[in-house]
């Protein structure tokens, strides 16, 4: 199982704690050390559509009017840390955030 965020995210510390004392075997990727690729932020937003842009975080409140106007996958490739948090991928499923639902879905 891949998680996908930062390293400093809360709601990503709690995911992959939560995720590691259920017994699964997480590998983490933090987005500002190593960036997803291209393919990999097309397919997210293939999955999760305009949900992926976390429009509520500092840094989308940094981006200019022309930033904010450019297509999600430029946005993204920009300022990788743009994404809502985490990204999981697991057994071939893609889940966005930490929610109830990701949690039933990947904790039982």
């Amino acid at each position: 199982m891949t998680l996908v965020g930062l390293k400093t995210c809360d709601t990503c510390r709690k995911a992959r704690k939560a995720l590691t004392e259920a017994g699964h075997d997480v590998t983490f990727q933090d987005v500002r050390e190593t960036p997803p690729t291209v393919d990999d932020l097309a397919g997210w937003l293939e999955a999760f559509g305009s949900d992926l842009v976390n429009r509520k975080s500092t840094t989308w409140r940094g981006l200019s009017e022309a930033e904010r106007a450019c297509p999600p996958l430029a946005q993204l490739q920009a300022h990788p840390a743009l994404m809502k948090r985490p990204v999981l991928a697991a057994d071939g499923a893609l889940y966005l955030g930490w929610g109830p639902e990701t949690q039933a879905a990947l904790l039982g």
